[in-house]
């Protein structure tokens, strides 16, 4: 999946500026898909560039000016175009830490602990991030409520992936803690 067709998601939103789109990046898309803000800027460039989205400047006083971008309708028909294609094979995990813990049996211990202990309070994190999101997306309804009223579900259902996958990281890191834990009591027992 292109960098474009998340950005053309989030911008779905409405109109927004790039830092704004870094942010929203990082409260909603990031549960599915992860980017620097260098690597948007210049992706928002290139899609301004070949007519997906258009800029407006937003003049402001004592801060430097701002650029609003917001979908064309040829962003729009790309954004409809994309989702009549069909999903490529879902991404493999590619994630250094596990391979890190694969190996660990030849390596410090230790410090691959430290990896996974880190990675399950970056979980804990986000998924409080995320909840703190539904709540806002919810905004008083029950999620049956929302899902039959609300305009737009995409980003909801997303998150909920986003949800589901970070409480697995926080599931499979404690487990994997245990047995170290474990592991290293044996030793020294």
């Amino acid at each position: 999946m292109a960098l474009r067709n998340a950005v053309m998601a989030a911008l779905l939103e409405g109109e927004a500026s790039g830092y704004d789109l870094a942010k929203a990046f990082d409260a909603s898309v990031a549960n599915f898909w992860m980017a620097t803000p260098q690597q948007l800027y210049r992706e928002l460039e290139r899609m301004a560039a070949e007519g997906l989205i258009t800029a407006r400047v937003v003049e402001q006083d004592k801060r430097p000016n701002k650029r609003l971008f917001s979908l064309t309708e040829a962003g729009r028909a790309a954004v409809h175009a994309y989702t009549t294609e069909r999903p490529s094979r879902p991404s493999a995990i590619r994630d250094e830490l596990l391979v890190k813990v694969q190996t660990l049996d030849a390596g410090d211990a230790t410090a691959v602990r430290a990896g996974i202990a880190d990675r399950v309070d970056l979980a804990r994190t986000k998924l409080a991030r995320y909840e703190r999101l539904r709540t806002a997306l919810l905004d008083g309804r029950t999620e049956e409520q929302y899902l039959v009223g609300a305009e737009r579900v995409g980003p909801y259902l997303t998150l909920l992936r986003g949800m589901d996958f970070e409480r697995e990281n926080v599931r499979w890191g404690e487990l994997a803690l245990r047995v170290l834990d474990g592991r290293a009591a044996q030793r020294c027992g």
